[in-house]
């Protein structure tokens, strides 16, 4: 813990504080298992199935989502080094490029992105419960209530296992992994057994006569996989401060992320050819094939598998970050729990229902727009911390409204104007015709953009020599920290 004359309550809380010794128990089994329990989910399913519906082959779907996990790996495993390094979370992080307050900025971006995506993963759930309910109680599909009544229990299940702290997050993601590998691959079993094998399944070709057409829907479904990870990408620290060691957070995400979203991803191409086959049309909500099975049984088993495929990927992904990041908001009223309720309460008020009422506004609108704004924000904090800082961190200054990190009224201008810019560029292209290209790569347009004016406007104001500490330095300054 920091001692108390190091902090200032304002930017201060005990779910705020560098991790300790203690507290880093995570092997790297454990990332494997959380990335496991944050892939193989419906979001996921919905992914892979809508580049089918929208055109691409088994392997031009595959392929695209496979290249975008490997690509968005490289971000989540840098910004994941001062997470274990340091035992600080995001928008701690966020302090050292934009401010002690500054860093609000990108925090309640990202919360704001997390709370949509909350709000989308709860009634994924909730239909899967309805489902669920439905094959128990008769009667109940006619109950017009029953799926806004499954959204709330849902919705309370979520907030009881987060609210019991991230040891709990630990040990579900941990216990549920194995079940969902099963259940996958059970999922699988039946797309072939029921399309009589995988010929019919991955010999549908692409509805794209040329590469030119292909490649016009490839990038901005590319831009889409990556902004489908920008969120974690950004808020990974909050998971790799409780790492034992680098070796565990980076080989664990190494394999875990792009090995189970290709996997599962798979899974949903050949579920999706599959009832195409069966049902002549393809199918990319789960939750609608369940309803399509004649076996209560499966049909009971199926729903309640997705409850759990749900759980796993929204307390993790969606609750975390944005508990996090209300905190550092508001330190002194806030803490984990509170902002992990005022997340469940945002992810209601934005409707989630209207984002995933077809598959081009869940790719291009959703996963595309936000792209736009969290790929500027991670270019500006890699730059800072590998580039301008060296990886060497005060991390007591962090916690002071008048230190190191403060800046102008604890403000990085140089950090905000990168931030616009990188912003603005990414977003032209959707209102801007003839630029539609800039908006189809917005995470790659804005990373660079912003990383490349942060570092030109930081090096312009100081000498990096200036700016960064010695080892010697940051290494006794984090001794200070435990």
């Amino acid at each position: 813990m920091l001692k108390e004359q190091n902090y200032d309550r304002e930017l201060y809380n005990e779910d705020l504080a560098p991790t300790t010794e203690n507290q880093r128990t995570w092997t790297t089994y454990h990332y494997v298992a959380l990335w496991l329990g944050m892939s193989i989910c419906i979001p996921t399913f919905m992914l892979a199935s809508g580049l089918i519906a929208g055109g691409m082959s088994w392997k031009q779907a595959i392929f695209t989502i496979f290249l975008g996990n490997v690509i968005v790996l490289i971000p989540m495993i840098l910004n994941g080094h001062p997470g274990t390094k340091y035992g600080i979370n995001f928008p701690v992080f966020a302090r050292l490029a934009f401010g002690v307050k500054g860093a609000n900025i990108p925090a309640i971006m990202r919360a704001i992105v997390a709370c949509g995506w909350f709000g989308i993963q709860t009634w994924i759930g909730g239909e899967a419960l309805n489902a669920f309910i439905s094959e128990v109680v008769p009667g109940w599909k006619g109950f017009s209530l029953g799926i806004w009544i499954s959204f709330i229990v849902f919705w309370i299940l979520n907030m009881w296992i987060v609210l019991k702290g991230m040891e709990m997050v630990k040990r579900f993601e941990s216990f549920s992994a194995p079940i969902l590998i099963i259940a996958s691959l059970a999922l699988l079993a039946w797309a072939i057994f029921a399309a009589k094998g995988l010929g019919n399944l991955l010999s549908q070709p692409s509805k794209f006569k040329t590469f030119g057409e292909f490649f016009k829907f490839f990038i901005p479904s590319l831009t889409g996989v990556i902004g489908f990870w920008a969120t974690l990408s950004l808020n990974i620290p909050d998971f790799t401060r409780f790492a034992k060691d680098q070796k565990s957070q980076a080989v664990g995400q190494a394999i875990g992320l792009p090995l189970s979203m290709t996997f599962f991803s798979f899974i949903g191409v050949v579920v999706a050819s599959a009832s195409a086959v069966v049902y002549g049309q393809a199918i990319w909500d789960p939750v609608t094939l369940i309803s399509k099975f004649n076996n209560p049984i499966v049909a009971l088993v199926s729903a309640f598998v997705v409850s759990i495929v749900t759980l796993t990927t929204n307390i993790a992904a969606n609750v975390v970050s944005p508990a996090y990041d209300f905190t550092n908001l508001f330190p002194k009223i806030l803490n984990f729990k509170k902002g992990a309720i005022v997340t469940g309460i945002i992810g209601i008020i934005i409707m989630p229902w209207k984002l995933l009422s077809d598959y081009s506004t869940y790719i291009f609108s959703w996963l595309n727009g936000y792209a736009a704004f969290l790929g500027p924000i991670a270019g500006i904090l890699i730059v800072d911390y590998y580039l301008i800082r060296n990886t060497n961190i005060d991390v007591s200054e962090l916690f002071r409204l008048n230190g190191r990190y403060s800046y102008s009224n604890g403000y990085n201008s140089r950090a905000i104007i990168a931030l616009v810019i990188g912003i603005l560029v990414g977003i032209i292209g959707r209102v801007i015709p003839q630029l539609k290209t800039l908006y189809d790569y917005a995470w790659f347009v804005g990373f660079f953009i912003s990383g490349i004016i942060y570092y030109i406007l930081m090096v312009g104001e100081k000498k990096i020599e200036e700016i960064n500490m010695s080892k010697e330095d940051a290494y006794a300054k984090a001794g200070e920290t435990y």
